[in-house]
């Protein structure tokens, strides 16, 4: 395992308060080494390409060469190959295996990651599909690594993304029933530098997983002084003022619409399995009477959001279209929202938690939980 301790600077600051311009400054005025910046939303793969123009940024894409069809996979390696500086998806990233690290690491590159990714996932596997897979000699466990047979790494079958993850070593078999995927850490361990563009660091999983792996960090803010974007070491709350403006423009109501059940656990992912069409339609209701008579909104404004499979049973006329994904992150397609319906509570996946905990580490969910809050709700007007 390369044990290279990368340069990794935490910019932990609120949302609004220039990441993303402070990186395409830093972008614009720094020619001695390559960048790849990743971002959740095809749309900012856009802005970085319009906004940064001391040099030119290059997107993954399919392409053909003689008579051969390649992938953005394929692209990004040729990318990489020709040293250029690269914008992408996580998505994309999330495929990143041994030749991406060896590519990262010859290219002098530097990581700008926009948002927190999804490092650490349970793989959703049928229990008969992972059974066969063992049946028919196809993977093997070792070292608590899920291993593709090296004889059959050729086969073609609908498993190939299982085969992939294996042979990139990042599957991991926990309590001989789930499959773990893991990001390679060693592509971070690549870089020359590493900048996480976040807000609440300390509740993401990224931060546990940091902690899994010893990588350590440091946490920087971005701050505009004298008319000039930087990022500099956090040393004080510089938040403070922000957040005390902010303040002043949130209404939280408190009345009886929110009384659906326990406040510990109601509109948890469970508790939304466990309950009947009767009691969602009561949560409907409260939801369509918060809309129509307590903060009279229209359905431009309205703004809303559940677990997706549940998302049709609390839909009503006049806010339907607002829904949001709990997900979303690093977007401005909501700025025009100003009446906001969170109708969920966020705990971290239980496989996770108890993956995390029985290596010692423990998850704070009510971290969490504010966490995903706070960031849904800066997609919206508060922005």
């Amino acid at each position: 395992m390369n044990n290279n301790q990368p340069i990794i600077k935490v910019v932990d600051s609120i949302m609004g308060s220039g990441k993303t311009s402070t990186a395409i400054e830093m972008m614009n005025n720094t020619e001695d080494r390559n960048y790849i910046f990743i971002t959740p939303y095809l749309s900012e793969v856009e802005r970085v390409k319009k906004s940064v123009t001391n040099r030119k940024f290059y997107e993954p894409k399919i392409y053909s060469k003689d008579g051969e069809t390649y992938t953005k996979f394929d692209s990004l390696h040729q990318l990489l190959s020709n040293n250029k500086n690269i914008v992408s998806t996580h998505a994309l990233f999330k495929r990143a295996n041994e030749e991406t690290k060896e590519l990262i690491h010859a290219g002098n590159y530097t990581l700008i990651l926009d948002e927190v990714m999804d490092v650490v996932e349970q793989l959703e596997i049928k229990k008969n599909d992972l059974e066969l897979l063992f049946k028919n000699e196809l993977i093997y466990v070792e070292d608590g690594f899920i291993r593709w047979n090296e004889d059959k790494k050729d086969y073609d079958t609908r498993y190939n993304d299982i085969r992939d993850m294996a042979l990139n070593n990042t599957l991991i078999f926990f309590r001989n029933t789930v499959l773990i995927w893991t990001f390679p850490v060693e592509v971070f361990k690549s870089f020359k530098e590493v900048y996480i563009l976040t807000y609440l660091f300390d509740a993401q999983i990224q931060k546990y997983y940091y902690d899994l792996y010893n990588l350590k960090y440091d946490k920087y803010i971005a701050t505009n002084e004298n008319g000039k974007y930087i990022f500099k070491k956090d040393t004080e709350n510089t938040d403070k003022n922000i957040k005390k403006d902010f303040k002043q423009k949130i209404h939280i109501y408190e009345g009886n619409l929110n009384d659906i059940g326990d406040p510990d656990y109601s509109l948890s992912k469970s508790w939304y399995e466990k309950k009947s069409n009767y009691s969602l339609k009561k949560v409907k209701n409260n939801l369509n009477n918060y809309f129509k008579n307590k903060v009279k909104t229209n359905s431009q404004e309205a703004m809303w959001t559940t677990f997706k499979e549940f998302q049709n049973k609390l839909k009503g006329q006049g806010y339907t279209k607002g829904f949001v994904p709990c997900t979303a992150r690093a977007t401005n397609d909501y700025r025009h929202k100003k009446n906001l319906a969170y109708m969920i509570n966020r705990y971290v996946n239980p496989i996770i938690y108890g993956f995390f905990k029985e290596k010692g580490i423990s998850i704070n969910q009510e971290q969490y939980a504010l966490a995903e809050l706070v960031q849904w709700i800066w997609r919206s007007a508060i922005r």
